[in-house]
């Protein structure tokens, strides 16, 4: 018979092994659930100072108002109450580049930048490295991930919160200084200021604790399941999902197709 090697969940008869603990004995009701998605996805068990920042990363996106990813929620669970799982499912799904995946993005911008090169050692050197990062962007009209927020236009509270956990807990590392730097440089260079957004601060400090960058985007989705959740909640308490669909529905209004020649098929 093949073998099938996995360091996570294993059953037998009377025992339940998850990450080489017993479950029920050394797990529940003794590692948090945040500790433990650190765990699942290192195999490694985080300092306190680790879970903390990681914790607060969750927190920070696990909701965000009455976000495209809220709304398409409520709207399915409005179609198919029936199918929790399929409104949880339309919210994360939208999970994208404007949405949530700006974590992933930042982080892996971040560390390619970061990669081969030797690191500043002081705010001198980290300013000069986000100045050639920042022209180098502008003049290859790419935007930067983590900068600019379409609503906290004058700045995250995110943000410094996520900077003053990771310094306090030892967790400010190079993608947090990189990205500190550019927000203190950029306006040199583009001639405006912008805020640096939480999504992209989440990636950094993911980034810092060493968390893979291919599953960025999953923790920013695990902290926002949170929130959909939260969504359904209050959903069901006090319902606006209706009303959305009618403030559509009841509004439209019949125009003339615009025939694009481009498009017609031959």
């Amino acid at each position: 018979m093949p073998e099938y090697p996995t360091a996570l969940g294993a059953s037998t008869r009377d025992t339940i092994t998850l990450l080489g603990q017993d479950l029920a004995r050394d797990v529940m009701g003794t590692v948090s659930f945040g500790e433990l998605a650190f765990w699942l996805a290192t195999q490694r068990r985080p300092g306190k100072g680790e879970t903390r920042v990681f914790e607060a990363v969750l927190a920070a996106l696990a909701d965000h108002g009455f976000t495209p990813t809220a709304i398409v929620t409520r709207l399915t669970y409005l179609s198919a109450p029936d199918s929790v799982q399929g409104a949880l499912a339309a919210g994360l799904l939208g999970g994208g580049s404007r949405f949530l995946g700006v974590t992933e993005d930042c982080g892996r911008f971040l560390h390619a930048v970061l990669a081969d090169r030797q690191l500043p050692l002081d705010d001198a050197g980290w300013d000069e490295l986000a100045l050639e990062v920042v022209t180098t962007e502008r003049e290859a009209r790419r935007f930067i991930p983590g900068l600019g927020h379409h609503v906290h236009k004058d700045g995250d509270p995110r943000t410094p919160r996520l900077f003053e956990l990771a310094r306090e807990e030892g967790c400010f590392g190079a993608h947090l200084s990189l990205f500190a730097a550019i927000g203190r440089v950029h306006p040199r260079v583009l001639g405006k200021t912008l805020p640096l957004n939480g999504a992209g601060a989440c990636g950094a400090a993911l980034a810092d604790l060493g968390l893979p960058l291919e599953l960025l985007r999953g923790f920013a989705l695990l902290a926002r399941t949170a929130g959909l959740i939260g969504q359904l909640a209050e959903e069901l308490r006090n319902p606006v999902a209706n009303d959305i669909f009618l403030s559509v529905d009841l509004n439209n209004v019949p125009v003339p197709p615009d025939p694009n020649p481009e498009a017609q098929p031959g």
